[in-house]
């Protein structure tokens, strides 16, 4: 069975973490999900670990939750919805404080969740040809997992906006809201990554460790515990409503909801 996170580490102690559901445009589900929770914890114990690098495989980075899988979770007990959604609000957080640096690559279409992994790395470098979309609403659904990175990243006015409406901007709009850091060319996204990586093979490794800490603590990043046990029961909780039931057939059945007014 193909890998659905692939990892590897150079010698330079740069690893590369690889979302690898190509047939699904990188849609996660639960085994995704666990597999980049269990890639960043052996990361994190990794001896002279430098920074990750986050892709995607195929022709776009991550497409957001499996929309099959989510029909499943909405139907399944609750214990399996919330253990899902305590298991996405973990990984999230996984990668917000990782201890080294990380740094996202993305092209094509990055939605939903997709787009709440970039925001948790500590940089992000997009090429032309990206899409982002904030999906969840339009499903019935809220983007409660990924919020408190989301509004790290870009705030609140660019998240009141994009958290919505479930608009899709351009790369050029992501580097604006702050999601990006920079934007170049399809295909030219490892050569605008180097600098960064040779900036921060450069610098003490210590060093730059303790600031990451230290930005997140000053700027009250670190979420409690208990509150994102609330952001696990809220995404768990949705997926079970009416709205999401109507939100999630039509947009497979690739018509209005039903809450939309008609003429």
């Amino acid at each position: 069975m193909t890998e659905p996170v692939l990892v590897d580490v150079d010698r330079r102690g740069v690893a590369t973490v690889t979302l690898n559901r190509p047939q699904v445009n990188n849609a996660y589900d639960g085994a995704l999900i666990a597999a980049l929770a269990d890639g960043l914890e052996r990361l994190a114990a990794t001896d002279g670990l430098r920074l990750v690098v986050l892709r995607g495989n195929g022709k776009h980075f991550q497409a957001g939750a499996d929309l099959a899988f989510l029909r499943h979770l909405s139907a399944a007990p609750a214990d399996e919805n919330l253990a899902f959604s305590r298991a996405t609000v973990a990984v999230i957080e996984a990668l917000a404080s990782f201890p080294c640096p990380t740094i996202a690559l993305i092209h094509g279409g990055c939605f939903g969740g997709g787009v709440g992994m970039v925001a948790a790395c500590d940089m992000a470098i997009a090429s032309t040809d990206a899409i982002f979309s904030l999906t969840e609403v339009r499903w019935g659904i809220t983007p409660a997992p990924v919020v408190p990175a989301l509004v790290a990243a870009i705030g609140v006015r660019a998240l009141g906006r994009y958290g919505l409406t479930a608009e899709r901007f351009g790369a050029d709009e992501a580097l604006r809201i702050g999601l990006l850091h920079a934007v170049c060319q399809p295909g030219a996204l490892d050569e605008a990554a180097a600098p960064l990586i040779d900036g921060i093979l450069m610098a003490a490794p210590e060093a730059v460790a303790v600031t990451k800490r230290l930005v997140r603590r000053t700027a009250g990043l670190e979420t409690s515990a208990a509150f994102r046990e609330q952001l696990a029961v809220e995404a768990a909780t949705r997926r079970h409503s009416a709205e999401a039931k109507e939100g999630l057939a039509s947009f497979a059945e690739k018509r209005k909801p039903a809450w939309y007014p008609g003429a």
